[in-house]
């Protein structure tokens, strides 16, 4: 019976000193009335002391029963425990206001994080007084005249669970609250300190953690969400199994965690049927999902333990999404040696106006935004979509099945995940997909791990930011940091002993299944053959601490003695702070040791390519290091000035990179390469001259390499026709990797100037219009998508175009008839895939364009062609909406460009003649309704 709740602190931390061993959740789900009513039985180890505190939020605790007998319970709902608001009317200034509103949302969060549910456990019944009786009598009566409201009956609260759970439940309370189950007392109960807890609890239109959508229920994965639908202690530190039933009507289906072990029709109500789930591996709270609604099943047909499950008008894109899947499952299995360790595999898909989350992971169970399915047609989402489905299975490998130990070793299982995801990239989608994406993903850490909130093991950021470091920009930086980390560790021990770490992680036979970094780090020092001096030093600074190396290298070539000069300067990503601890936030200062490891230099040399293990981490800031070469320096040959081409391809220009061009033959060398198998995670700055950076391009097939040597070739002060033309050929090699070449596009829009008269844009429209032009009449030919690659290389086209600059900083003149043209001759007939990212690539080109004076001429038919594709995307939608999406930003951007020059409300009926009305809003852009008046 509740009480008048006293300021008692949490017992110990979640649970009051109570320990899970296992939790059964038996509830009824009235979706049209958005009621969930039933009990939970916890089975709880408690401490010494006569209570124990759980979580549980927005709901009606009716009764709570420990072995049987009736228990007091103070019940306090976070909502309803605003605690002390600021007065705003002494706040000042703008720094006082944000000092006011975080202190209210620490407050809040540390409130939620409280247990608010304490039960005394040890009172009698017969210690109860007449009033209290009066009290729970009168309660009982208020719950009970609550669900006869929606036309049920009080003893449906259990009847309606109608699995085997809801016998033994009668059973336990007939024994006289001596927890018997059939007869038969099990050891476990006859540990003193052991209790049954049976909480009856009713909840009504939930607002968090749980969603009723139409005829549609599901659970979110959100931070502390778990007790906001059930009782419990919602702590990632308590884990145990669960037993789950679920009653709803016989036209939804309900999906759980865990294996189904049968579906029983209600004796009560013949119109319901009950879901029996069985989740026997130990999980938090926080994995406990649940779906309800009128869905398709979809069993996988490659024999593997998977349900793929939406609703049904997208079941024909799920049939097509999902044929990939069991790659990714096999290759899993396959690597960690043992089978899926959860039972059966469920991932469903909602429509997106019903997720919370465009993710939502779940013991057993993933839900997705239904944004991610496609068909046959679509082919720019299949790599993203691919890629998702495969992380959040490799999350129930790491994160789920094995959990993080405590919330500083959750980078640990985050890492894990990203690093199997890596697995089946490489192994399905390529080696080069898997080796650009890392590379990528490393600049965006190098340029982001500037502070303590990166550190990935990190005590202060856990307990600062109350588990919210794992999301938003923040936890995308550090998954990607994690994955780094481990990968450096996997290049020091070699792959297979670090395969062989992660099968003896999920390993059956493993007594835990919580890891934390201590032990990742002995099986690294065990398994992994690796030295403790090297990991006491790795894990401090590239764990515990934030900030990446910063190297600055360049070279000086001796002929004489034939040696490479390197010379070095090391930094740090984070900045240095006066009373900065090197361990807790990793900011640097005069004298650190640096990182461990040394660094591999390749030189390539006109005999060959030479790897020098010669550049330590750590040292002094600024080093030369000395590499001697292996080729001898060629008989010195007379240089004649040559012709060379022009920037446009003509052969009357001298070329001004002559004197670069003097380095390769006055030295064997031919390009360098530093760490080329990103064995370390940092930023390296390298010079060497311009015509070894061209080598680089057009003789290095690694596709890092490649993207290294575009990237500093666009940004150099001065270019030749010589870097230009290397540019050009790379783009038009079709054997060089599809996002290298968009890569290079991008770079010829870049050298696109009055100085090298627009040579970039003249190749790329040349590019173009040999491939998708017919010669004879000159104008665009019919889509056609069958080369994969080179559709995403001519995709990026467009946009790359609309990048040129001349020299008034305006999109030259051609630019915008190209793009106007492409889109005015866009035909997608005959084309079996569809065009819509095609056009949306397109529309956003147009959104890049600087009109300048010159160009507005062009604005009234830029904006049409806009009209026309936003009326046909509503009259025949498009695939996800995306292409109105691109057509609506990319009018937002013109609007913003152009209102101050021209007055678009008087222009904008003229241009938009199927749009009924026009207006202004607070800023003075336009806004224009499209369709009817109404």
């Amino acid at each position: 019976m509740a009480k008048a709740r006293k300021q008692k602190g949490d017992g110990g931390g979640a649970g009051g000193g109570a320990t899970v061993l296992h939790q059964k959740l038996c509830v009824s789900i009235d979706v049209e009335n958005q009621l969930i009513y039933g009990y939970t039985e916890i089975k709880v180890l408690l401490a010494d002391n006569d209570t124990f505190a759980l979580h549980a939020d927005n709901m009606t605790i009716r009764s709570i029963l420990v072995d049987g007998e009736t228990a007091e319970f103070d019940y306090s709902p976070h909502w309803k425990n605003e605690g002390d608001q600021p007065n705003w009317s002494l706040i000042s200034c703008l720094k006082t206001a944000a000092d006011a509103a975080c202190s209210t949302y620490t407050s809040a969060l540390n409130r939620e994080a409280v247990p608010n549910l304490i039960v005394s456990y040890e009172r009698s019944v017969k210690s109860i007084t007449e009033q209290q009786l009066e009290e729970n009598s009168e309660k009982h009566e208020e719950n009970s005249g609550r669900l006869e409201e929606h036309g049920l009956k009080p003893d449906q609260i259990v009847n309606g669970c109608n699995g085997s759970a809801m016998e033994e439940q009668k059973e336990k309370e007939n024994g006289n609250g001596k927890g018997k189950e059939n007869g038969i007392e099990t050891e476990t109960e006859k540990v003193k300190n052991i209790k049954l807890v049976h909480i009856d609890y009713i909840l009504e239109k939930a607002e968090t953690g749980i969603h009723f959508v139409g005829n549609v229920l599901y659970s979110s994965s959100q931070i502390r969400r778990a007790h906001c639908w059930f009782p419990c202690i919602d702590s990632t530190t308590q884990r145990c199994p669960f037993d789950l039933e679920f009653t709803v009507s016989m036209d939804l289906i309900a999906v759980s965690n865990g294996d189904l072990l049968y579906q029983v029709l209600s004796k009560e109500d013949p119109t319901k049927k009950t879901y029996v789930y069985k989740l026997n591996t130990p999980v938090s709270a926080h994995w406990i999902s649940l779906v309800v609604g009128p869905l398709e099943v979809l069993p996988d047909s490659n024999d593997i333990s998977v349900s793929h499950i939406c609703l049904s008008p997208a079941l024909s894109k799920l049939r097509n999404t999902i044929t990939f899947f069991h790659d990714a499952y096999s290759c899993y299995e396959d690597y960690l040696a043992t089978p899926f360790p959860l039972g059966l595999y469920k991932q469903i898909f909602l429509p997106p106006e019903m997720t919370v989350l465009p993710t939502s992971l779940g013991a057993s169970t993933c839900i997705f935004s239904s944004d991610i399915l496609h068909d046959e047609k679509v082919i720019d989402q299949i790599i993203g979509t691919r890629i998702k489905l495969a992380y959040a299975l490799a999350k129930q490998w790491f994160g789920i099945y094995t959990s993080a130990e405590e919330p500083n070793d959750e980078w640990l299982l985050d890492g894990l995940a990203g690093f199997l995801t890596e697995i089946f990239i490489k192994l399905f989608l390529g080696n080069n997909e898997a080796r650009y994406r890392r590379f990528k993903a490393n600049i965006t850490v190098c340029e982001s791990d500037v502070s303590g909130a990166t550190a990935l093991s990190s005590p202060a950021a856990s307990s600062d930011l109350y588990g919210t470091q794992t999301i938003g920009s923040y936890g995308k930086v550090r998954s990607l940091k994690a994955v780094a980390v481990l990968q450096m560790l996997e290049k020091q021990m070699g792959p297979d002993s670090f395969r062989k770490i992660l099968q003896l992680i999920v390993t059956p036979n493993r007594a835990s299944r919580t890891l934390s970094t201590k032990e990742f780090r002995h099986l690294a020092n065990k398994v992994g053959n690796l030295e403790r001096p090297f990991l006491k030093e790795f894990f401090p600074r590239w764990v515990e601490s934030c900030g990446c190396p910063v190297m600055r290298l360049g070279i000086s070539y001796s002929k004489k003695r034939n040696m490479i000069e390197l010379a070095v300067s090391r930094g740090c990503t984070a900045k240095a702070t006066p009373d900065s601890d090197s361990h807790t936030n990793g900011d640097t200062r005069e004298g650190d040791a640096g990182w461990p490891g040394m660094m591999s230099v390749r030189v390539h040399e006109t005999d060959g390519a030479y790897d020098h293990p010669v550049l330590p981490m750590a040292g002094e800031a600024l080093q030369v290091v000395e590499i001697q070469c292996h080729s001898k320096l060629a008989a010195k040959r007379v240089w004649k000035s040559k012709k060379s081409t022009k920037f446009d391809g003509s052969d009357d220009n001298i070329d001004v990179s002559t004197q670069e061009n003097r380095t390769s033959i006055d030295s064997p060398l031919q390009w360098i390469r530093v760490d080329p198998e990103m064995e370390y995670l940092a930023a390296i700055h390298f010079h060497q001259p311009v015509q070894m950076w061209i080598n680089q391009l057009e003789k290095d097939k690694d596709v890092i390499s490649q993207s290294q040597a575009i990237s500093v070739l666009e940004k150099l002060p001065q270019l030749s026709s010589a870097v230009i033309n290397a540019l050009n050929n790379f783009l038009n090699d079709t054997k060089a990797f599809w996002r290298v070449r968009v890569e290079a596009a991008y770079a010829l829009a870049v050298t696109a100037s009055e100085a090298t008269d627009l040579a970039g844009l003249l190749h790329l429209v040349k590019f173009y219009k040999s491939r998708r032009f017919d010669a004879d009449i000159g104008m665009p030919r019919p889509n056609d998508f069958h080369d994969i690659p080179e559709y995403f290389v001519l995709e990026a086209i467009p946009h790359a175009v609309a990048l040129v600059r001349s020299s008034d900083k305006n999109s030259p003149r051609g630019a915008i008839e190209f793009i106007l043209q492409l889109l005015k001759y866009n035909d997608n007939n005959g084309n079996i895939y569809s065009d819509v990212y095609w056009l949306s690539a397109m529309v956003q080109a147009i959104g890049e364009l600087e009109l300048g004076q010159q160009g507005m001429g062009f604005l009234s038919s830029l904006l049409k062609r806009i009209d026309r594709l936003l009326q046909f995307d509503n009259f025949m939608p498009g695939y996800n909406g995306v292409l109105t999406v691109s057509c609506i930003r990319t009018l937002a951007r013109i609007a913003r460009r152009v209102s101050s020059s021209i007055c678009l409300v008087r222009k904008i009926p003229s241009i938009f003649p199927t749009s009924s009305t026009v207006a202004l809003d607070a800023s003075g852009y336009p806004i224009v309704f499209f369709g009817s008046a109404n």
